[in-house]
């Protein structure tokens, strides 16, 4: 089995959406199942997911499943600190971990098919980072740290999550390339125009 615990990023509150995005539809499923089932159809035996905002109402859609359930208090700090939450748990409680891949719980178009070619390009103890490639020369989530990195991912504290990580160690960074154009759901409009796109034919 995979060595590479899957975080997936679910705190925030979804401001811009109107409401909990994590519990809009996607094909039958909430986003948040839908996203935590690609992770779990994956070789990797660990699955975390970090709750923050409407913690109580996407922990009662998700509890049957086999995952570990995180509730980030500080949520409101961003991105970062729900990194550190995912982090100091595989720290404390899987310490044979190689490294840690971490998602996002707003791209339904990710599957587990492209989680699969992160987790077998990495190579461990090479203090590499697997990150997908982005338009204009950027890269970012999903991305896979190597454990060398876990102990500056777990003092991550801001809304700029582990960009910063992945600047300052170029020469480690191997990116790899979407099949698909990926939509980050940060907006009704977003969500409405992919749901059609993907759902209304």
């Amino acid at each position: 089995m995979s060595k590479i615990p899957i975080i997936i990023l679910a705190a925030g509150a979804s401001s811009r959406m109107g409401s909990a995005k994590q519990l809009l539809n996607w094909g039958g499923k909430t986003l948040i199942e839908h996203t935590l089932q690609t992770a779990l159809n994956t070789v990797s035996n660990d699955v975390i997911v970090v709750l923050g905002a409407n913690y109580e109402l996407i922990k009662k859609k998700i509890t049957a499943l086999s995952i570990t359930i995180l509730h980030n208090q500080e949520w409101e700090q961003g991105l970062g600190k729900s990194i550190a939450s995912g982090v100091n748990y595989i720290m404390e409680f899987n310490p044979h971990a190689d490294g840690v891949l971490i998602i996002l719980a707003d791209q339904p178009l990710i599957d587990s098919a492209y989680l699969n070619e992160l987790i077998q390009v990495f190579n461990p103890s090479k203090n590499q980072i697997i990150a997908t490639s982005y338009k204009n020369d950027t890269y970012g989530v999903p991305a896979l740290f190597d454990k060398g990195y876990f102990k500056e991912l777990s003092k991550l504290k801001n809304d700029k999550g582990a960009k910063h990580l992945l600047t300052q160690n170029e020469s480690f960074v191997k990116t790899l390339v979407l099949p698909i154009k990926n939509v980050d759901l940060d907006s009704k409009e977003d969500y409405d125009m992919l749901y059609q796109a993907n759902f209304k034919k």
